[in-house]
Parts: structure tokens; sequence; C-alpha cells
């Protein structure tokens, strides 16, 4: 799976992307209360200069803009990093985007207290000599004591059960329900997959139908301890995760530090 194959997987999905969520926008304030709470705890109060490198369509960018802080989100899709410019516009947030791929990021070194990377985004990238070089742009763009916030699925017990499939989410709509879910499919190494990204969604004009997406990509199910070493490897400092439980956010986060 190439850097276009995944760009386009996200461009066509920028448009239908809020129908992951049961209410998007609820998720929105959701996650960026939670992250506010996190960044606050870690480096204090006041806005802070952050960049989303993998933004989408603005699902933790927009909740974080929202609570004063200065962001930049960037995504390899250009589709998606357009579609959340319009959604901060509409709120009359300030968020700057652009097109980017976060292992070549048009972005300064030193310029941000924290970096943000969520939504399994670092899964995409197949190979160590990848997530090395995304690793490293972050660690650049981070002035010294900055923080890293890199949020992954758990991807313990899937790998031991070969996991075949997600479940569904049924989210409502004006039209109907729209049901999101993926079906995965395991490269003999154990930790790579092949997904098949799956959307029912109603048909305005026969409630009876489905208009049906299936979108694919390819994903690294990289273990908790794996992204740790890689990320210490990268130069950063104190990688510890942390849970659902423990900070609000939708999925486990590592965070860590560059060295003052």
């Amino acid at each position: 799976m190439t850097a276009h194959s995944t760009r386009r997987f996200y461009d066509d999905l920028a448009d239908e992307y809020h129908l992951l969520y049961p209410d998007w926008q609820a998720g929105v304030e959701r996650q960026g209360a939670a992250l506010d709470r996190l960044i606050h705890d870690r480096l204090g109060p006041g806005g802070q200069r952050i960049w989303d490198c993998a933004c989408g369509i603005g699902t933790q960018a927009l909740g974080l803009a929202a609570r004063g802080h200065d962001v930049l989100g960037t995504d390899l899709s250009p589709a998606a990093a357009a579609r959340a410019a319009r959604e901060a516009d509409a709120r009359g947030l300030r968020l700057r985007t652009a097109a980017g791929d976060m292992r070549r990021p048009p972005v300064a070194a030193d310029a941000f207290d924290v970096v943000l990377c969520a939504d399994n985004s670092l899964a995409h990238l197949l190979t160590e000599a990848d997530i090395n070089a995304a690793l490293r742009a972050m660690h650049r763009s981070l002035r010294p004591g900055g923080l890293l916030l890199l949020g992954m699925r758990d991807y313990e017990q899937a790998r031991a059960e070969q996991r075949p499939a997600t479940l569904p989410q049924v989210t409502p709509t004006e039209a109907g329900r729209s049901i999101s879910f993926q079906l995965w499919h395991w490269h003999p190494d154990g930790e790579r997959y092949d997904l098949e990204h799956i959307q029912l969604l109603p048909n305005g004009a026969h409630s009876d139908d489905w208009q049906v997406r299936v979108r694919r990509a390819t994903s690294w199910a990289l273990s908790h301890t794996q992204i740790s070493d890689l990320v210490t490897a990268a130069g950063f400092r104190d990688a510890t995760w942390l849970t659902p439980q423990q900070t609000g956010f939708i999925q486990p986060i590592l965070n860590a530090n560059k060295a003052p």
C-alpha cells in the first residue's frame, strides 16, 4: 500500500468521515476536552502551538482550536484537510490546514509545543523506515521540552485472535441510518492487514435500499511496546501509555517529551 493509495482512501472518505461517529460534533468536543486536559497537565495552562500531523477532517484539531490553542492541521489527504478548513470556518475557529506527508512535513524545526498524531494514523506507515522518518520529523518540529501525543488502537488482542472484522457503527442521519464497519485480511506476518472499509448509506429516494461504499487500505497492527521502542529510538524521552479510562480520550495515548 503506497502513500498514493492511502491518500486516495481518505480523499474518498472525507465527505462521509463524520459517519464513523454516532455524533461527530459531540466527539469533536469530547476529544478536544480530553486532549486539552492532558496538555495542561503536562505543559501548564494557556494556549499552546500544536501541530496535528494527521488532522483528517478536524476531529481533534477543531476541539483544540475551540479551546484557544494555535493549531496547524496537516493531512496526507488534500480533501480531508480542505474539509477541516471548511468545518473551522463554519464554526468561526482559527485553524490553519495544509496537505502534507508526516514523513516530509511542511513545518519548521522547533516550531511547536505539542505534536499530535491521532486516529491510528501511524499504522498506515508499513515499514520501520517510514515510521522512523515520521517520528524524527515530529521530534524535529518540537521545541525543547515539547510534548508528543500519539493515539493508537490497542492491537494486542486483535493480533492474538487475528480478528476478522470490527463491530458496526450505526449512525442516524436525516435520510436514515448509516452503517460502517471494516473487514480485516491479515498478512502472513501476523502484524499487517488489508482492510476493507464498508459503509452502507441510506438511499433517500428508496428507504429500503442501500448505497454501498467500499474503500481499501493497509495497516500495521503495531503493539504498544513496538511503538514505545520506535518513539524512544527517534529521540523522545519518558514514553508512557495512558488508557482511555485515565484520559477520557477515545484511544490509548502515548505521551513523550523532547529533551529540554
